[in-house]
């Protein structure tokens, strides 16, 4: 497709969704044929899809592929209208599969330990379409809502990359699943889904990678309990799927309002090398480094190096932080030093509200900033 998949909004009515849709179905069965047996008893068709979603994918829809799009429009609009859009599609696609979906899929898993390896049975194929579908439109998802808040991601470094999957696919998020999916459906068929959470069925799946593991798990319900298969897998698809959205919106949310703090904190200071050793004395004040202040840091040293080319690798050697060593760097400065008072408070704030060791470090700052 010349676009993606949530894109087709544009066009407009709910046949442009179902052609769509359709689409996305037809070149998932083709990726499915591609596959063996064993692909799918190892887990191993996780790995080639990751290969397949992203690999062009990532390097066209990029932040001027946005831009000509929704010129204007704040991130936050448009990433709910991505992950609303996404949920609508992944409703859509789960009415579609579950037509195909009968109690002897189910069955059919355990099959797998027999089946030869360069053939996958017929019911299981059926399954994977929708599988990989989600799997896909959720993987996408996530990278677009980097994407939209500026998070910078490297696809081909194996740290983003897994970033990407956890956000994607978090398991606290399919815990949440779990429990939510139990409230949402009729109350005749709860203990049969909570059944199918745990139930024997799933013994087929040891062989999959905990990412795999997830992605069937979160499938058997839709294929295991009869009569009411399409409602549920409707249902279902939607609310993971929104959940996946919210989840990598929080994530990556979060982490472009820490660039855009190391950005300003960067862009107004007028002594950077010394607001490196006054945030680190800030944030290691409580002798905790929270992800937001280990984030914040990252970032500082960057733009630090990228804007001010300063690199100062007695600050990059730095084991125990001394006190006396910043108090001493900040008498050696000329000039007004309220810059660093105002980043020491804005470190202070990155994580949630100030401690009192944190306010004792800042109010000596305070103290020494001061030059009549």
């Amino acid at each position: 497709m010349t676009e993606t998949l949530i894109d087709a909004v544009d066009a407009g009515g709910d046949d442009a969704d179902r052609e769509a849709v359709e689409h996305e179905r037809a070149e998932m069965r083709e990726f499915i044929k591609g596959l063996s047996a064993d692909d799918i008893k190892s887990g191993n068709w996780f790995t080639k899809l990751l290969a397949q979603a992203l690999s062009s994918y990532t390097g066209r829809v990029d932040w001027q592929y946005f831009q000509e799009r929704y010129e204007g429009v704040p991130a936050d609009a448009v990433v709910d209208q991505r992950i609303k859009m996404a949920a609508r599609y992944a409703a859509l696609e789960g009415g579609l599969s579950a037509g195909a979906y009968s109690a002897a899929i189910a069955a059919t898993l355990g099959s797998l330990g027999g089946a030869a390896t360069a053939t996958v049975p017929a019911a299981v194929a059926t399954m994977m379409v929708d599988v990989a579908f989600i799997t896909r439109l959720q993987l996408r998802l996530a990278h677009d809502i980097a994407v939209l808040y500026r998070v910078p991601l490297d696809l081909s470094d194996p740290d983003d990359m897994w970033r990407l999957i956890r956000v994607a696919f978090t398991i606290k998020s399919g815990e949440v699943v779990r429990e939510g999916v139990v409230k949402a459906v009729p109350a005749v068929v709860r203990p049969l889904i909570k059944r199918f959470y745990s139930g024997a069925v799933l013994n087929a799946a040891k062989g999959l990678p905990v990412v795999g593991k997830y992605l069937l798990k979160r499938n058997v319900i839709k294929i295991g309990i009869p009569m009411v298969g399409v409602p549920l897998a409707v249902v279902l698809n939607r609310y993971t799927t929104l959940l996946a959205g919210r989840h990598a919106q929080a994530v990556f949310r979060n982490e472009a309002r820490v660039i855009e703090l190391a950005e300003s904190l960067s862009g107004r200071s007028r002594h950077p090398q010394s607001m490196l050793w006054v945030a680190w004395l800030v944030i290691t004040a409580d002798r905790k480094i929270a992800d937001d202040e280990a984030l914040l840091m990252r970032h500082l040293v960057r733009l630090v190096r990228d804007r001010h080319q300063v690199v100062d690798e007695e600050f990059a050697q730095l084991v125990d932080m001394d006190p006396a060593e910043v108090w001493r760097r900040l008498d050696a400065e000329s000039g007004d030093l309220l810059d660093l008072l105002d980043a020491a408070e804005r470190v202070a704030a990155v994580d949630g509200a100030v401690n009192a060791r944190e306010k004792a470090v800042i109010s000596e700052l305070r103290d020494r900033c001061r030059r009549d």
